[in-house]
């Protein structure tokens, strides 16, 4: 049976992703195991047993959501569960590829190590922070970013559903955005734990550095189409995904418009791939008819083997 895939991105970690599947299911053991052999870092045993300071860190983050979201998606697929078009939430492209065919699972952990790394040392390097607002119209927002860029960079980083986006910047800017919002009426505005100021423009300079390492990477045509962040558009040709991935960290992700392409490009139910539950979220608030399933862990995974095999 086919679905859509969608791939969740950091913030969905959590100490303890992935070992029931892992023990559950060679597929998963195995990938687990290749993820520790290619980055020679016992990330299996950071995932299963933290702690989950080390494990929230972008350069452990990252590699450890795409090896946990392909492990899962490896066990779907050797049941006959494949995907029809994919999707992946900011680092979740990258699983979203690798699903698709574009990418080696081998060849995404080197490129979101690095990336993670990148990303890691840029937020050192230049503090910035994001923010989540709920309930205030896109275009309120935009002006509260505009507003604040006398005091540094501010932009919208996410916009992940018709009411809820996050922006990203220098650490004063967000902050006099964030009290324009609550002053606008904004239903929440709250700070994220995030070490860096990710989908904006102060990520240039990382975007250019993995440039370089996309340009060394192998990608092949993807069997199915991959909604892209950048573009929230299907794609499948190996040269555009490879430039839109060196777009993406310092552009925002569309992902609203992203699940509107992805609904029309294909209709049936979707299945969110990984830890957590955040994909099924916004797939609801987006669009209520949009039937989304979390699928990260044996009994998930084993209610869906059920529910395919009763029709």
């Amino acid at each position: 049976m086919r679905y859509a895939m969608l791939f969740p991105g950091q913030g969905s970690q959590a100490v303890g992703m992935g070992a029931d599947v892992a023990a559950a299911y060679p597929e998963a053991q195995a990938t687990f195991a290749e993820a520790d052999s290619v980055l020679d870092l016992p990330l299996s045993r950071l995932c299963f047993e933290g702690p989950l300071e080390r494990l929230t860190e972008t350069r452990n983050a990252q590699p450890a959501l795409l090896t946990h979201s392909v492990a899962v998606s490896r066990v779907l697929a050797a049941r006959g569960i494949e995907p029809a078009i994919v999707a992946g939430h900011s680092l979740g492209e990258y699983s979203a590829l690798v699903a698709a065919g574009a990418l080696e699972f081998a060849t995404a952990l080197a490129l979101v190590r690095k990336r993670g790394e990148l990303m890691f040392e840029c937020g050192v390097a230049i503090p910035g922070t994001m923010a989540a607002v709920i309930g205030v119209e896109t275009d309120a927002v935009e002006a509260a970013c505009a507003a604040a860029r006398p005091l540094g960079v501010c932009d919208i980083a996410n916009f992940n559903a018709p009411d809820q986006v996050v922006i990203s910047g220098a650490v004063p800017a967000v902050e006099d955005a964030m009290q324009r919002l609550e002053t606008a009426g904004a239903r929440m505005v709250k700070a994220l734990n995030v070490s860096g100021a990710f989908h904006s423009q102060l990520m240039r300079a990382p975007a250019q550095e993995l440039s370089a390492a996309l340009d060394a990477a192998t990608f092949s045509a993807a069997r199915v189409p991959v909604v892209a962040n950048v573009t929230a558009q299907p794609e499948t040709r190996a040269a555009a995904l490879r430039r839109l991935l060196a777009e993406q960290i310092a552009s925002p992700v569309r992902w609203n418009a992203s699940m509107r392409a992805l609904r029309a490009a294909f209709a049936g139910p979707a299945l969110e791939v990984g830890p957590g539950s955040v994909l099924r979220g916004l797939a609801k608030r987006i669009d209520r008819t949009f039937e989304c399933t979390s699928v990260g862990d044996r009994a998930s995974i084993e209610a869906l083997l059920a529910k395919t095999a009763t029709g």
